[in-house]
């Protein structure tokens, strides 16, 4: 394959490919066709603590839905 890499215009359709893909380098966690996906601001994460929080929750809720199950000790 002798196409002209990395030229002002691809030879062949791999090589525009390439080129449209690093000339758009969006995010794609950022399409708006994402559902159930919060878009904050570029550098802007939510706290650990919300997940050690949500972990606790969770497990505390199966402990104690486990505690109606007949047959435990």
């Amino acid at each position: 394959m002798s196409g002209q890499v990395g030229g002002p215009s691809p030879q062949t359709g791999a090589q525009a490919v390439v080129a449209n893909a690093v000339a758009n380098t969006v995010d794609p966690s950022r399409r708006p066709d994402v559902l159930l996906r919060v878009r904050r601001d570029e550098g802007h994460e939510i706290s650990a603590w919300w997940m050690v929080g949500a972990f606790v929750g969770v497990s505390a809720a199966v402990i104690a839905l486990l505690s109606f199950v007949p047959g435990g000790a």
